[in-house]
């Protein structure tokens, strides 16, 4: 990497954290550091919005899937626009008004402490394994671009989003994802795109010398487009780093018209990221780690200057999605773990929060070296969170009947069948979700209907909801 792209990676850094620091002064309260005052305006929403939703897995992997496998490779990033869409218009209405934290929050006003408790770990569960899959993408990034050995490239960039992160919050965190927005939707959408694509000949090129099932959007395989839609679009419904930026909003109209511009914008990335991996595999056919095809593509076709801004986009992307999610975490292993378990009557205070993001900050890093598998890792997050949260959290937002012990025991049900069907059938396997999601739901069913008598539990009814 020569001197013109370091400096401007350098400036990238060195600017997102200065704008981290600016906006320690704007969190002064627990609600502006969780949730930016609840006063995030459309524009500003929409950007980081679509910025911690497209993270590392989106970038990197969606480019990977598309040298794999052509234009079908949009499909896992295509399942987050769908997502976007469907909050919007139907969640975002019923929840939004309820003021909340968190999603296991929900839990407890619909069901029981416990099951708010169960549903935080599993939460934060996978919210760590969020942000341990952005840093493993920076250091696929800066290994191949920046010529920097993994470990270290992980520690720089992880070091300045943990800062970034506990010194502004949820301020920091909207003020840094519009920048990160901008970079990225450029150096993405509109230099790294095109340069590829000419660099493969054009269109016409990419079909003289790629194999036509890489125009099939079926060619990745039906069985892989389902599994996508499994995990990503029923994630995307329920996971606490997108929803705890929803509740950012000022209002419900911003939340949901920013929901379904996102949603678009989220179609418009997963075709650029199949279109740049397809044109890779023309130029650079036999690639041994199709984990490095980001970078190796960025390094082959972007002269000095704008590879750096490219990989300044590609941090981006990355950046924006682990830091929502180390805040999530954190958050949530505060609010729906510690202080319930601890029957506090309050919320926690921004010194309680701004040190177990620290802590987390440390343990990610650590974890993300230790491992190096981008779509494994994203796979097993949403294995876990859709496998035993999906059941219960949509039935307390859209079933009058369902009963605390049946949330419960379908969160642990659910969980339990992930992990040990991930370790007998591997983490390449579909049968874990399927079959931890099958599990909860026949649970949750099954006792919905055995405890409908229960008078512990008292919910509330849809109406309150609304």
């Amino acid at each position: 990497m020569v001197t013109l792209d370091l400096i401007v990676l350098t400036v990238y850094l060195v600017g997102i954290l200065i704008v981290g620091l600016w906006a320690e002064t704007k969190a002064k309260t627990q609600e502006d550091f969780l949730v930016a005052g609840r006063s995030v305006g459309p524009v500003l929403y929409s950007g980081t919005l679509a910025a911690i939703i497209l993270g590392g897995g989106s970038t990197v992997g969606g480019i990977k899937l598309g040298y794999q496998y052509g234009i079908s490779g949009m499909w896992l990033v295509g399942m987050y626009g769908f997502g976007m869409i469907v909050m919007g218009v139907l969640l975002v209405p019923r929840i939004l008004s309820m003021k909340l934290y968190t999603i296991p929050q929900l839990l407890q006003r619909r069901y029981s402490a416990t099951a708010r408790i169960a549903g935080g770990l599993v939460m934060a569960a996978y919210d760590l394994m969020i942000v341990v899959t952005g840093t493993i993408a920076v250091g696929a990034v800066m290994q191949v671009i920046a010529g920097i050995p993994r470990t270290p490239a992980i520690l720089l960039s992880s070091g300045v989003m943990v800062a970034y992160s506990v010194f502004g919050g949820m301020w920091a965190l909207t003020a840094t994802d519009i920048v990160q927005f901008v970079i990225k939707t450029v150096g993405i959408l509109l230099v790294l795109l095109p340069a590829a694509i000419l660099h493969a000949g054009g269109f016409r090129g990419m079909q003289e010398h790629l194999p036509p099932d890489f125009f099939s959007l079926t060619h990745i395989g039906m069985p892989k487009i389902i599994s996508f839609f499994t995990l990503y679009f029923f994630g995307i419904l329920i996971g606490q780093d997108g929803w705890q930026r929803v509740f950012t909003a000022r209002s419900t109209r911003v939340a949901r018209n920013g929901g379904i511009y996102v949603g678009l914008y989220c179609f418009a990335y997963a075709i650029a990221g199949a279109l740049i991996g397809a044109a890779g595999h023309v130029f650079l056919p036999s690639l041994k780690d199709p984990d490095l095809a980001f970078a190796s593509i960025v390094n082959a076709v972007l002269p000095a200057g704008m590879r750096g801004l490219v990989l300044a986009a590609s941090l981006a992307a990355i950046m924006s999605t682990a830091s929502a999610c180390l805040l999530a975490t954190s958050t949530v292993l505060l609010e729906d773990v510690y202080l319930p378990i601890r029957r506090a009557t309050t919320n926690g205070t921004m010194f309680q929060t701004r040190a177990i993001t620290l802590v987390l900050g440390f343990a990610s890093t650590l974890v993300a070296c230790l491992t190096s598998d981008v779509i494994a890792a994203l796979t097993v997050a949403y294995d876990l969170l859709v496998g035993a949260l999906f059941v219960p959290v949509m039935g307390a937002i859209l079933w009058r009947h369902g009963t605390g012990t049946a949330a419960l025991l379908s969160i642990v049900a659910g969980a339990v069948a992930v992990v040990v069907l991930l370790f007998v059938m591997g983490i390449d396997s579909d049968v874990p979700i399927y079959g931890g999601l099958g599990l909860s739901a026949l649970v949750y069913g099954a006792l919905c209907w055995i405890t409908r008598g229960d008078s512990v539990i008292d919910p509330p009814m849809i109406s309150d909801l609304q």
